[in-house]
Order: C-alpha cells, then structure tokens, then sequence
C-alpha cells in the first residue's frame, strides 16, 4: 500500500466531510500501519480536532485499508489562520 492509496480514501470519504466545515487533511506519511497527517484551514486547531480524528478519518482509512492500524493527527495552526488574526490585531 502507498501514500497515493491513502490519499484515494481521504479524497474520497474525508476531504468533502473536511470541506462542509472549511477544512482540509494534509496526509504527512505512512509507517508501521500509521497514518500522520495535519488538518487545514478552519480544521486546523479545533477544539473538535480529535473527535473529528476518531471519528471520521481513522474510521475512514483502517475500514477502507487494512494496512493502516491508526492515523495520528500532527498539529499545528495553519498559515491562513495566523494571518486572519495578525489581519484582525493590526
């Protein structure tokens, strides 16, 4: 299994579920059967973050993938965000 197959699934199952709310997943890596990946737009930094990882993207990838084991999200506040609050501060 590849990255390329990962990203199938997420665009796919998760990518539109992301978008309804603003979001996007940025997939990172793949291996020993995890998935890292960073969450975008107004996903980035959410309070709901981990749900939305439990629920909807590690769901998503082990049913549709038996390679994967789990899917870890990285987290970090994405660039768009820091610059709608420098925007709003200024």
């Amino acid at each position: 299994m590849t990255l390329q197959d990962i990203e199938r699934v997420a665009s796919e199952k998760i990518r539109p579920q992301l978008a309804l709310h603003g979001g996007d997943i940025r997939l990172l890596d793949f291996e020993d059967g995890v998935v890292r990946f960073e969450l975008l737009g107004r996903c980035a930094g959410c309070p709901a973050a981990a749900l939305t990882t439990e629920q909807l993207i590690r769901t998503a990838l082990t049913e549709k993938l038996p390679e994967v084991r789990d899917a870890v999200l990285v987290e970090h506040v994405d660039e768009a965000l820091i610059a709608q609050a420098r925007a709003i501060l200024a």
